[in-house]
């Protein structure tokens, strides 16, 4: 068995590299992650905050919603633009352009005039903001789950990359936490007048510890090795073009799994304190409480489901997911429609099931794609699933429930995702344990002539 130096990793192109490197590769890929989702908690829970402010009148709630979709849109033309541009010049360059945007953006919004200082320009200005967040969005994702998966050992690459959704539910968790918090202290009316903005501008020193670790790191050992031997891309357009002509059916595969992680993401985790609000007439401090354990408890158990896929595959780990959310989503809709105590049951049941999905991400997408393209495919097959599938979900759901009056169709939708996911995971190569470096698909048999070749 081969061994390596005391605090020496071999990363995934079989470089030698510092424990601690590999650390703060991942410190830097996950705070990334949890300031883009912070934002994202945020705004999602000062909605009234906002409509006060910026969209007052009738249809306030509607625009306020429309500032959060805005953002979705948007993800998929960050993902063509940064996604190529990382494969051209590096994800590291492209990581630290990426989180200081979001910051700044979030940053500006918590400083906006309102509407009852300049007028219709303040919501103008605040949709302008969220397109900027959105659009840097949608090379921050991809690009931070590739950054983690090409630092860690190809056999620990499940659990190393299983940080990056640690700091997904960290940065949702942390906006509740801070917005709940701060109205505890101060008061719904000193909220609604300035309160609502401290949140806000918390994000830019975030982004800029994201920035700063992120500026001290060299660029992936898998992309560096690319670069030295000539064999990364010499225009961002060409990766774009191959994605398309040459590596379309990984770009469907991955879009297909990105369905199910979206849509139960949506459905069963976040539209979950609306939908058990509507059916059983849950209290709001109910709701936000099963939320806020329900986030802590999948942070517990993702870098497990992640070491798991290490051991057992990533496909398994899939397979069971989809399937167990399949079949359990009925029954555990029904279950929570009995009360809060079998409310927390069956949330908690699906959430943990979920988890298998959630804890593989960045061991599984990164490597469907050769890494002269890898940034370019997983950017913009993510991030039109998570724009055509993920936001839009609560809408769809609460929009079907009051079109066909059954409680159950965020149940149906989830079971009709995961069918989508089964479909696709078929067509996915096994990758646990492979090497993810080079211009050949990893697990493909050119891979494994290439490897015996060299």
């Amino acid at each position: 068995m081969t061994s390596f130096p005391v605090g020496q990793v071999k990363a995934g192109n079989g470089e030698e590299v510092p424990q601690s490197s590999l650390r703060r590769a991942v410190a830097a890929s996950a705070i990334g992650n949890a300031t883009e989702w912070f934002d994202y908690g945020v705004y999602a829970y000062l909605a009234t905050e906002i409509t006060a402010n910026f969209f007052p009148g009738e249809f306030g709630t509607l625009g306020t919603m429309l500032g959060l979709a805005v953002s979705f849109v948007l993800r998929p033309l960050g993902g063509i633009v940064w996604g190529p541009l990382g494969d051209r010049i590096g994800r590291q360059k492209v990581l630290a352009m990426t989180i200081v945007l979001m910051g700044l953006a979030t940053f500006i919004i918590g400083v906006l005039p309102a509407f009852g200082s300049i007028g219709i320009f303040a919501p103008l200005l605040l949709i302008a903001l969220r397109v900027v967040q959105g659009f840097s969005t949608g090379g921050e994702y991809g690009g931070a789950a590739i950054f983690m998966s090409e630092y860690a050992p190809d056999r620990k690459r499940g659990f190393w990359g299983s940080f990056l959704e640690f700091g997904t539910w960290a940065g949702i968790t942390f906006a509740v936490l801070t917005v709940y918090g701060l109205e505890a202290l101060i008061g719904e009316a000193a909220m609604e007048a300035w309160g609502w903005r401290v949140p806000f501008m918390l994000a830019l020193p975030l982004a800029l510890i994201g920035f700063y670790i992120r500026m001290k790191l060299q660029d992936t050992p898998v992309f560096r090795d690319l670069a030295q031997t000539g064999k990364s891309e010499t225009a961002a357009t060409r990766a774009l073009k191959q994605v398309i002509t040459q590596y379309w059916k990984q770009s469907l595969a991955l879009f297909g799994l990105a369905i199910p992680i979206n849509v139960t993401n949506y459905t069963v985790m976040t539209y979950m304190p609306t939908y058990l609000q509507n059916t059983i007439g849950m209290d709001s401090a109910s709701t936000n409480t099963l939320a806020i354990v329900g986030q802590v408890v999948a942070m517990v158990f993702i870098p497990l489901a992640g070491s798991l896929s290490d051991r057992i595959g990533r496909k398994p780990c899939w397979w069971i997911s989809l399937v167990g959310v399949f079949v359990l989503a009925i029954p555990m809709y029904l279950l929570m429609a009995q009360g809060l105590v079998w409310a927390i049951v069956g949330f908690s049941v699906l959430g943990l099931i979920y988890v298998l999905q959630l804890g593989t991400i960045s061991a599984t997408f990164p490597a469907m794609f050769p890494a002269h393209v890898r940034y370019a495919g997983m950017a913009v097959a993510y991030n039109l699933a998570a724009s055509g599938f993920g936001g839009t979900a609560p809408l769809i759901n609460e929009w079907l429930i009051q079109v066909s009056g059954n409680q159950l169709v965020p149940a149906y939708y989830v079971m009709g995702s995961c069918l989508i996911g089964m479909i696709a995971l078929h067509f996915v190569i096994e990758t646990k344990g492979v090497s993810i470096k080079g211009r050949e698909i990893p697990g493909s048999a050119e891979q494994r002539i290439s490897a015996v070749s060299s």
